[in-house]
């Protein structure tokens, strides 16, 4: 159904303005963005499918969407051009919509701790590496106040204790004159348990850093379906 045949208080831009983002769905949100849908298919058809679970692991089809608002916006622009009904435009705004939730979340970890903030790290890590189609390796480097001082992706493929060079990372420590670091990566698999190379490589890289002064606070693993904090599982 066309948005505009909705009673008034049910249409999603009318009811924002009465009620406040806060009383739409995430369909009706999305929707707003979206505008308008594509022949046979209203938007918020659209943005419902666009937001339920995607068919297989890797990225979304015609028949699935990306399985929830954290999905979506960890996508990149080819997972959402295999949608139909997703043009040049609507992928514009909606990559836009995403490079500024990345913004916001590394402007409250600049402001303030990261240790105070847990979630708005793991959503600042999800949105650069959840989709991702293979294993990438990365830091956030913090000043003396835990606070962001920059987000790097130093290593892609395969990580092992090997692939991922110590002195790389103590480098890049350096460089920005961090005082504490998050390692970070993620598993295309989907799975959020820490392998065993997972744990050598945090001792591999907490003992490294540990030799210029640089704390290793924590190593989060991202899968599509969250994030882990090894910190939080005794692991570092």
């Amino acid at each position: 159904m066309p948005l505009k045949d909705l009673p008034a208080d049910s249409q999603p831009r009318e009811k924002l303005l009465a009620r406040g983002a806060a009383a739409l769905t995430d369909a009706e949100l999305l929707a707003l963005l979206l505008r308008t849908g594509i022949q046979g298919k209203g938007v918020l058809q659209l943005a419902q499918e666009l937001l339920q679970p995607a068919p297989a692991a890797n990225g979304a089809g015609q028949r699935g969407g990306f399985g929830g608002l954290s999905g979506l916006l960890a996508a990149s622009s080819e997972d959402l051009g295999r949608i139909k009904g997703l043009g040049p435009a609507k992928r514009a705004e909606l990559l836009a919509v995403m490079e500024l939730a990345r913004r916001a979340l590394a402007e409250q970890l600049r402001s303030r701790a990261v240790l105070d903030t847990p979630q708005a790290v793991r959503e600042y890590l999800q949105l650069h590496l959840a989709r991702q189609p293979h294993e990438v390796f990365a830091l956030l480097l913090l000043d003396s106040q835990h606070r962001l001082l920059a987000y790097e992706e130093l290593f892609r493929g395969t990580l092992t204790q090997t692939a991922v060079y110590p002195r790389e990372v103590v480098l890049r420590a350096l460089h920005h004159g961090a005082a504490a670091v998050v390692l970070a990566h993620n598993h295309p698999s989907g799975s959020l348990a820490p392998s065993r190379a997972d744990e050598a490589l945090t001792q591999t890289l907490k003992s490294a850093l540990a030799l210029v002064d640089v704390r290793v606070l924590d190593h989060i693993i991202v899968a599509t379906g969250g994030a882990l904090s090894m910190a939080e599982r005794g692991l570092v």
